[in-house]
C-alpha cells in the first residue's frame, strides 16, 4: 500500500505529463502541417498582401507583444509579486482572462496567414527561431489552458506556463515584427 502522498504525486506527475505530451502533439502536429504545405505568397491577410500583409502582422504583432506585457503585470499582481501593488482586487483576475482570450484571438490570424503563405521554413536562423517559436507557442497555450483548468497541479505550473508564452510572444515579435521595423534585419546584425 502506498501513502497518498506518494500517490498524488505520482497522479500529479502524470496530470502533467500528460499536459506536456499534449502541448508537444500539438507544437508537433503545426509543425507537421507547416513543411508539407508548400508555401503560397499569394495569401492575404484581411485583404492586404506581400509587403502590405508584413506591415499588417508588425502592427499586430506589436499590439500583441503590449498586451503581453499587459499579461505579465496582472499576473504578478494576482500572484502578489509586484512591488507596492498590493492585493489584487477581483476586476483584475477578470481582466486578465479577457485581455489573454483577445491576445489569443488576435494571434490566430497572423498564425494562419503565416501558415498558409509561408509553412514552417528553416532557410535562415531568424526565420527557423520564427517558425519554431509559432509552433511552440500554441503548444505551450494548449497546455497553459489545461493547467488553468486542473486545481491539482503544483503552485508553479501555471506561472511557469504563462511565462513561457510571454518570453514566446518577445521571441515572435523580434524575429518578424523588430526585424520589419528595423529595414529587415535583426539589430546587431
Amino acid at each position: 500500500m502506498t501513502t497518498p502522498g506518494a500517490r498524488g504525486g505520482r497522479s500529479t506527475a502524470a496530470r502533467l505529463a500528460a499536459i506536456g505530451l499534449l502541448g508537444a502533439a500539438v507544437t508537433a502536429a503545426l509543425y507537421a502541417v507547416g513543411r508539407l504545405r508548400a508555401p503560397d505568397y499569394t495569401v492575404s491577410l484581411f485583404g492586404q498582401s506581400g509587403v502590405a500583409a508584413v506591415t499588417l502582422k508588425s502592427l499586430l504583432a506589436t499590439v500583441v507583444l503590449g498586451l503581453a506585457v499587459v499579461q505579465v503585470l496582472l499576473a504578478l499582481w494576482l500572484y502578489r509579486k509586484l512591488p507596492l501593488a498590493g492585493s489584487a482586487p477581483r476586476p483584475v483576475r477578470l481582466s486578465h482572462r479577457i485581455i489573454g482570450f483577445g491576445l489569443f484571438a488576435l494571434t490566430v490570424p497572423i498564425a494562419v496567414h503565416c501558415l498558409l503563405a509561408y509553412g514552417v521554413q528553416l532557410t535562415s536562423t531568424r526565420v527557423a527561431v520564427h517558425s519554431l517559436a509559432g509552433c511552440v507557442f500554441y503548444g505551450a497555450f494548449t497546455a497553459k489552458v489545461l493547467i488553468v483548468q486542473s486545481r491539482r497541479l503544483p503552485g508553479w505550473a501555471l506561472p511557469a506556463a504563462g511565462g513561457l508564452l510571454a518570453v514566446l510572444v518577445a521571441v515572435l515579435w523580434y524575429t518578424s515584427a523588430l526585424w520589419y521595423y528595423n529595414g529587415y534585419q535583426l539589430p546587431g546584425s
